[in-house]
């Protein structure tokens, strides 16, 4: 053994631990190795302002994984996590410490000075937010602390040292290599013991010693093979090492990253490290805990060291005992909780399987390969189905850990934790949805917070379409907690100690300095969904004030709907919506006057966005419309005036025939063209002939006529109007076969973009009445066909074989309560009139 591993497992001096960080082999090792030497202090990697937050690991209301939160003061958003899992060494470490009364230490560059160093370089080696720089421990600048994974070129002076080691050993996969020496060695027994415990009598600290001597190797041959903040890291910890032995002896042990063995042996003079250290940044930290989840841990972060398999790791390391026959009960549970027959057989023949696998290959114990390829060939009958289940459930494993509730936090978490527990709402890492109804109370306050945290920038819960019902007292929301959310609160603790004090500042910030009166519009709903009374009047008069001074139609008919949607939804939730409809009632007429003459002169794309603000306003104007016995005697209904609008835009012959035809279609699907002067008066049909016959006359361009088309019969359900009214579809078919040449290649991209959008079904339905001829469509339209045989359809209608069918159609139809022999067939009747339903 050499000098170096002869010092690190020395009795008579510090004891150098080092790990892979969220190892279970390596967690087990340790906890071996100090019940070994039973160091009288412990320093573990990690920033030193967390070391007043070490006695809150032994409470009962911790449960891994939870990570270490230090951000910045004065920019919440600058921070970083050291997530820790009950298999992390440096846990089992902690743990190991409390239960035995050992101080413990956190030995690292302190967090003020890597989150102010983070400005240029990147922050603490753990993992940082989505808003602050990349960090010292992700593998993008990290050093490459043993068994982390980082792959990055030797030119660039990084190195994969686990990726050497697996090299030289023959492994062409650096995991798999660290699994059969460290993470499965000693795991086939009975005692699920790793490496580091090298079985009964063996000393506890030799493989740390050899572990050591690879990594002086590794440093020796490629230099420091890490980042240029590692010298600084390093000689903090050679500080905080020397201060140790002072206070507590040379008695103490020291867990952190492999990597860093060599230098923390290395001898250095203490003027040489504050050398340093000297003019490093600083800001003022704050530091904490959080819930950390198993998804997290999955990903390349905390400590450079992202793993794969954190639910495997968890079960490494706490089964007791054959880990592999475990594992694979676990599996059978889940897939039987799915529905997939799975037997104790499968269980037994998959384990055989498994084992036999890592012998053929060489393995101390069957890995994940071993144990997916004996998944798929027993329990999945060769197909991969389950594996996208198992690895989801099990192999990352849907973990969210636990924090005391006297952990430190700012006032605003505890009032979201207080509210947490009224509403019976808890936080998981598993999304789920959750179905509300805004007539219960509880609910409502669901709702509520669920709408602040968003107004927060805290997306706890998204908002998605209800599948049950479209009423108003229903909402759905996809619910999952991430741990960034952790560093959102704090950043929204600047707003205010509670939630609705909080939301309430921010709302009536966010309308002093909103841009546009569609982002007022949507605050102001925000508000009313949000339930925030002292924010909504401000927002009001701002919303009033911008309204009054915005001469641009389009921005007030893009603002109207979230304003008419606010009335709407203050109905369910018993907000005094009085304002919201007075207001939106005034932006209602504004549209209504600037409409018409906003349509004249505009191109295609300016008609394609018009059309969009022309659907949203009848939209919101059918909302809006005040009930009959609300109304004032002088007062003219809402949707009448609104019909006048429609009618100038679809007889201006300036406006683009797009327009034209959408609002045709608007008053159409409104009873607005039931009118006798413009046709016979049945269902509106006559209005609608007369109007499409204008626009479609020879004397109107086919490029026009074909945008006219699109905006009466586009959308999903123009098909259906053409296959049920023979007359408009005849009107369409001749226009169509009246195009010149030369103009029928300018129709044809608007006509195929229009039918495209039509379901298979009611395309072919009107190619058959197409075939048919106008003329017999107009005879027959589709549902009168004569018994006669015509064009593409049957020889005619056998009613008596139609009426045998009718008992069972009204038992699934729920009509009548009569049974099948209660219905007898009426041949004078037609088939659908025994129905109870019209063609």
């Amino acid at each position: 053994m050499s000098e170096r591993g002869e010092r690190t497992a020395n009795r008579g001096g510090p004891v150098l631990l080092g790990v892979r960080h969220h190892g279970p082999g390596s967690a087990r090792a340790v906890r071996a190795a100090l019940e070994q030497c039973t160091p009288s202090a412990v320093l573990i990697e990690g920033p030193p302002e967390a070391d007043e937050l070490v006695p809150l690991a032994a409470q009962e209301g911790m449960r891994p994984p939870v990570a270490l939160l230090a951000h910045a003061q004065d920019d919440p958003g600058r921070a970083a996590f050291w997530p820790l899992a009950e298999f992390s060494p440096e846990w089992v470490a902690m743990r190991w410490a409390l239960a035995h009364d050992v101080p413990v230490r956190f030995i690292d560059l302190p967090a003020a000075h890597s989150l102010a160093w983070g400005d240029d370089e990147g922050t603490a080696d753990g993992e940082t937010t989505d808003e602050a720089p990349a960090d010292a421990g992700t593998g993008n600048e990290a050093p490459a602390d043993a068994g982390m994974g980082d792959e990055a070129p030797v030119g660039e002076v990084r190195i994969d040292p686990i990726g050497v080691l697996a090299g030289a050993a023959g492994y062409d996969d650096p995991e798999r290599w660290w699994e059969d020496v460290i993470e499965h060695r000693g795991s086939g027994g009975g005692g699920g013991g790793g490496a580091g415990d090298g079985g009964a009598g063996a000393d506890a600290l030799a493989p740390f010693a050899a572990l050591a001597e690879a990594m002086g190797a590794l440093r020796e041959t490629y230099g420091d093979g890490g980042h240029d903040r590692d010298p600084v890291r390093e000689a903090h910890m050679r500080l905080r090492l020397r201060a140790a032995r002072r206070e507590f002896g040379d008695d103490v042990a020291v867990v952190c990253g492999a990597w860093h063995v060599p230098a923390l042996a290395q001898r250095t003079t203490m003027t040489a490290d504050r050398q340093l250290l000297k003019g490093l940044p600083k800001v003022k930290t704050a530091v904490t805990w959080v819930p950390w989840t198993h998804q997290r841990l999955s990903r390349r972060s905390g400590y450079g060291a992202g793993i794969a398999s954190p639910g495997w790791y968890g079960h490494l390391f706490s089964a007791p005992d054959r880990p592999v026959e475990r594992w694979l009960t676990k599996v059978a549970g889940l897939l039987r909780a799915e529905d997939y027959a799975v037997s104790s057989a499968h269980v037994i023949e998959a384990v055989r399987l498994a084992e036999g696998l890592a012998t053929v290959r060489g393995r101390p114990l069957a890995g994940l390969t071993e144990l997916d390829d004996a998944v798929r060939a027993v329990m999945g009958d060769g197909t991969d189905a389950p594996s996208s289940l198992i690895h989801d459930r099990l192999v990352v494993g849907e973990v969210l850990g636990e924090v005391p509730e006297d952990a430190p936090a700012v006032p605003l978490q505890r009032d979201i934790a207080r509210s947490q527990r009224t509403l019976r709402l808890k936080p998981e890492a598993l999304e789920r949805e959750l179905e509300l109804d805004l007539r219960k109370e509880t609910d409502a306050g669901r709702s509520r917070l669920l709408h602040r945290l968003r107004l927060l920038g805290i997306p706890w819960g998204e908002p998605t379409r209800s599948r049950g019902s479209t009423g108003t007292f229903r909402e759905t929301w996809r619910l999952r907690w991430e741990p960034e959310l952790s560093v959102r609160v704090a950043e929204a603790g600047i707003w205010g100690t509670t939630v609705l004090a909080a939301a309430t500042a921010k709302a009536v910030s966010e309308a002093a300095g909103a841009g546009g009166l569609a982002e007022v519009t949507a605050l102001a709903e925000r508000c009313l969904l949000a339930g925030l009374p002292d924010a909504l009047p401000v927002v009001m008069r701002t919303l009033s004030d911008r309204a009054a001074l915005d001469a641009d139609v389009g921005h007030l008919a893009q603002a109207l709907p979230a304003l008419v949607r606010s009335v709407r939804y203050g109905d369910v939730r018993g907000t005094d919506a009085a304002a919201l409809r007075e207001v939106a009632t005034g932006l209602a007429e504004r549209v209504f006057v600037g409409l018409p003459p906003a349509c004249l002169g505009l191109d295609a794309d300016g008609a394609a966005e018009m059309r969009g603000h022309l659907d949203a306003t009848h939209q919101a104007v059918g909302l809006l419309g005040r009930p009959e016995s609300e109304r004032q005697p002088e007062e003219r209904p809402l949707r009448a005036r609104w019909a006048g609008v429609l009618r100038a835009v679809s007889e201006r012959e300036a406006v683009p025939g797009l327009l034209r035809g959408r609002a045709t279609r608007l008053m159409l699907d409104d009873g607005e063209l039931d009118d006798g002067e413009l046709g016979d008066g049945e269902l509106g049909d006559g209005g609608a002939e007369r109007l499409m016959g204008l626009a479609l006359s020879p004397g109107t361009p086919p490029t026009d006529a074909a945008g006219w088309i699109e905006g009466f019969v586009g959308g999903g359900d123009g098909g259906m109007l053409l296959v049920h009214d023979a007359r408009l579809l005849a009107l369409v078919d001749g226009w169509l076969t009246g195009v010149p040449d030369a103009a029928f290649t300018d129709v044809l991209p608007l006509l195929r973009r229009t039918f495209a959008e039509y379901e298979t079904g009611v395309r072919r339905t009107l190619g058959e009445l197409i075939r048919r001829g106008p003329a017999s469509a107009l005879r027959h339209p589709v549902g009168d066909a004569p018994d006669a045989a015509a064009p593409g359809f049957g020889p005619g209608l056998d009613r008596d074989r139609a009426a045998a069918v009718l008992p069972a159609l009204r038992m699934l139809l729920g009509i009548g309560q009569r049974g099948f022999g209660d219905a007898q067939p009426d041949p004078s009747r037609p088939a659908d009139d025994l129905t109870g339903a019209r063609t």
